[in-house]
């Protein structure tokens, strides 16, 4: 049997607090995020910027909710429960969020071969979203300028997940 950490018994020792998620009473830690609880009732919140393991940042913004008594919508990943929050992750508003994220983002993502597939076809996909109506940025080159690693910065989205894992 693995060890516990400090820092996993950290978290089990987050206090307990209940709130409303999309209607239905759940119970999340006061130190995990909304998307985080979310995921684990098995309700699916689009989210592209957010890994395990990696300091959630909110850059893609795919992941937004409405939280009653807030003006603006939040980002799920780095939004943690508080005691009678009421979180909706599929309102109109919040779903309105979430496509034209998606959307923009497609529009910039070049048809090739090294794009099929990716992670943001496959959230477009799960919510609806069609060919983009928006037209695409002017793209950039290919970065060839480390002599191990070649990148396509055509299909960044810019979510900065592989430099918090090389820095994390």
């Amino acid at each position: 049997m693995n060890a516990i950490t400090r820092q996993e018994l950290a978290e089990l020792d987050a206090p307990l607090v209940s709130f409303s998620l999309n209607g239905r009473e759940v119970q999340g830690r006061a130190n995990e995020s909304l998307l985080q609880v979310a995921k684990r009732e098995g309700v699916e919140i689009p989210h592209l910027c957010f890994k395990e393991g990696l300091e959630a940042v909110g850059n893609c913004r795919s992941c937004m909710v409405e939280i009653n008594g807030e003006r603006v919508l939040a980002p799920s990943c780095c939004r943690a429960p508080a005691a009678g929050m009421k979180v909706v992750t599929d309102s109109e508003r919040a779903v309105a969020s979430q496509k034209l994220v998606l959307e923009l983002l497609l529009s910039d993502m070049p048809e090739k071969d090294y794009t099929r597939h990716n992670e943001v076809d496959q959230w477009a996909a799960k919510i609806g979203v069609g060919k983009p109506r928006f037209e695409a940025r002017a793209q950039v080159r290919q970065d060839l300028s480390h002599p191990a690693i070649a990148v396509n910065l055509d299909a960044c989205i810019q979510c900065t997940r592989c430099l918090r894992a090389c820095r994390d």
